[in-house]
């Protein structure tokens, strides 16, 4: 990926990105007034689910990864084609993968080199709404606490138009589940416009219903290897 996959400062100045969020603070759960002992049980469920559906992804062979993020990227051309998004001036925020994430790198870069601008998101502050910052192939990436690479914080801080979330699991009501550190959640509830999001992941990981709580909010649209799973 250009420059950014090779120039990296290991630099302890930024808090985990949103995808460590888990590790960083395992215990997030405001159930709000949803009763304790529910939302308890709910959260123990999601904690075995994502462990679960984290075992099942690691498990894919490379080619069937490979193949699963280049239909993404295909369907994710499309849908952004369709709703004019992406276009112009417009920011769309992707993420960098981990832990057998789709990688969706190589269309960040045609994207940009199209003349779209992308950014990707950053915990700088705790417990509060992602930043998003402006990323080129050739920007001089850092490693956060995390060692994930995130932008430095001389790179420009825009508001993003479209928000790709990773999705460790996601239901037919557009609901994702994530890694549990509420920050994607967060992001949306305190952007105004609020911007269009996608939850980006495998068809395999649907589940019936990951039990939505007040503080969760459903994704616009759903995209698998399969399509459009949800929205569109």
């Amino acid at each position: 990926m250009g420059n950014g996959s090779n120039s990296f400062k290991s630099e302890g100045n930024f808090a985990s990105p949103p995808c460590m969020a888990a590790e960083v603070d395992p215990g997030y759960f405001d159930p709000l007034a949803i009763d304790p002992e529910q939302a308890r049980d709910v959260a123990r469920w999601r904690t075995a689910e994502r462990k679960r559906l984290r075992e099942s992804r690691r498990t894919l062979a490379l080619p069937q990864r490979k193949a699963i993020s280049e239909a993404l990227m295909a369907g994710l051309e499309r849908l952004l084609a369709a709703h004019s998004a992406g276009t112009g001036g417009r920011v769309v925020a992707f993420y960098w993968p981990i832990k057998d994430e789709p990688d969706l790198r190589s269309l960040m870069a045609e994207m940009q080199a199209s003349g779209r601008r992308i950014a990707l998101p950053l915990v700088e502050t705790r417990s509060a709404p992602l930043v998003f910052r402006l990323w080129t192939p050739e920007t001089r990436m850092e490693r956060g606490y995390w060692n994930i690479p995130v932008p430095p914080r001389d790179a420009q801080e825009v508001i993003p138009d479209v928000v790709l979330a990773p999705l460790m699991g996601w239901d037919s009501e557009g609901y994702r589940l994530g890694y549990g550190g509420g920050y994607f959640d967060r992001t949306l509830a305190a952007l105004s416009p609020r911007p269009f999001s996608i939850g980006v992941g495998f068809a395999s990981a649907q589940l019936p219903t990951i039990y939505p709580q007040p503080h969760d909010i459903p994704m616009d649209v759903i995209l698998t290897e399969r399509g459009t799973e949800v929205g569109g």
